[in-house]
């Protein structure tokens, strides 16, 4: 709101008067003027303004605004005497834009469930909470660029649709032209849409040097759960001549820096993020910038699950993947904190992991944090061309369609590492959010693709 009021205050200076737009919040009247709450999106709080029955329009136009009108009003800004705001607006003139009926208008002043609001996800942005998590998703993704900006990595646009499947699960969207023969795809071969850009972020590393990603990814999971979309953004970054280390360094760099910047510039959200979706929040975003993140094997995380009093619903033992249940009891319950969880069973890793000398497990990591479970999923990637060979036979993997991605190791190859740290999660943990449907704009989930 400070800055909001600066920019007031110079528009003052300059012009001499004050020019908002906005929509209204609420209206009182009183015997000789009006109240009006109006907010323009910019930040949490509403600007107070004074309607005078003075005004030409009083009686026609100010006293039929409600909830959801769009105005333009212009007066002069004033020290404001009422507690918890230093200015308000006096208005020369309001001028109504759009009228929303107050019958129909589904956002009253009352305070509205998450689940009934994913209902109306075109109104949405217009509460508190929903304004909020985007203005803190549009700061985190500022905070990306200028992370990677800073550290000379080059941004690469990799393609949203694509003949390679990165994770090897089949998940993935089929993409064809209305009418498209089957003997004569429009891309003259089966094609889906990304989900994930790694295999084309390694061919920019290994070229470049370093690289990142920034962009929406696809998974046809039929998972209808509080922590899965259908579409949803990926950071990817790919470094050649780096090992596991120097890629957990940056991760945990990457996310100490995005959320000291949060901290730094969306104080107001955050705050009512605090009071209302998480206790404490603050205190844990603090947490994570200031303090050191554990570290763990895989071997030595199932140990400590394995001696742990808590009820599983899915038992622990050495060579399955963890579940978000032990992922959050690792980090809520054992440790506080965040942590990195390395070397893990070859057997339940992509083929593009990095073999360890044990022959048993690769090179990979996750960062796991409190709330939420993986937030970074990364590795060493397997730059040996006959290892790589080998572990794609293994998986079932066709070399002969990812013959591109062999050269990378046929000429040249060099050691390289690369992550992924999905972007909602990142938003969810940032602003306390439990349902990942709440920090993204307009959720793709089974059954259900609003607006």
């Amino acid at each position: 709101m400070a800055e909001r009021i600066q920019k007031l205050l110079h528009q003052k200076q300059t012009t001499g008067q004050v020019t908002i737009k906005g929509w209204v919040r609420t209206r009182r009247d009183t015997g000789s003027f009006s109240f009006l709450e109006v907010n323009d999106g910019s930040c949490l709080a509403n600007l107070q303004v004074i309607a005078d029955k003075n005004l030409s329009n009083y009686d026609v136009d100010i006293l039929r605004l409600s909830a959801g009108c769009s105005v333009v009003i212009r007066g002069e800004l004033q020290k404001s005497p009422a507690k918890g705001q230093d200015v308000e607006l006096q208005a020369g003139s309001v001028e109504v834009l759009g009228w929303a009926d107050p019958e129909t208008y589904p956002l009253q002043k009352k305070r509205h469930s998450l689940e009934f609001l994913r209902s109306i996800s075109h109104l949405r942005p217009r509460t508190n909470a929903l304004g909020a998590v985007t203005r803190v998703r549009s700061r985190l993704a500022f905070a990306v660029n200028v992370f990677f900006q800073e550290r000379d990595f080059v941004q690469v646009h990799t393609p949203i649709i694509t003949t390679s499947d990165c994770e090897g699960a089949g998940e993935m969207f089929q993409v064809s032209a209305t009418g498209e023969k089957k003997d004569a795809p429009f891309f003259g071969s089966s094609a889906g849409l990304t989900v994930s850009g790694q295999l084309q972020a390694e061919v920019y590393a290994l070229a470049l040097g370093q690289v990142y990603t920034f962009g929406p990814t696809f998974r046809a999971e039929n998972s209808n759960t509080s922590r899965h979309l259908a579409e949803f953004w990926m950071i990817e970054p790919e470094m050649s001549f780096c090992d596991l280390a120097c890629n957990m360094e940056l991760a945990s760099d990457l996310l100490k820096y995005v959320l000291q910047d949060v901290l730094d510039n969306c104080s107001e959200d955050l705050t009512l993020f605090n009071a209302f979706i998480e206790k404490g929040l603050i205190r844990k975003l603090k947490d994570v910038v200031e303090k050191d993140f554990v570290h763990l094997t895989y071997t030595a995380a199932v140990e400590e699950l394995q001696k742990a009093k808590a009820d599983f619903e899915y038992p622990v033992e050495w060579g399955i993947d963890l579940h978000s249940e032990h992922e959050r009891y690792l980090t809520e319950e054992v440790h506080k904190c965040p942590v990195i969880v390395t070397d893990y069973p070859a057997a339940i890793k992509p083929f593009y992991m990095r073999v360890s000398d044990d022959g048993k497990t690769v090179a990979a990591m996750d960062i796991l944090v409190p709330g939420i479970g993986e937030i970074v999923g990364g590795s060493q990637r397997e730059e040996r061309l006959e290892v790589l060979e080998k572990r794609m036979q293994e998986a079932g993997v066709d070399s002969t369609e990812y013959d591109w991605y062999l050269d990378l190791r046929r000429y040249g190859t060099v050691p390289h590492a690369g992550f992924g740290l999905g972007f909602e999660r990142l938003v969810q943990f940032a602003t306390g959010m439990s349902n990942i449907r709440e920090v993204i704009p307009f959720p793709r989930t089974p059954g259900s693709a609003p607006c």
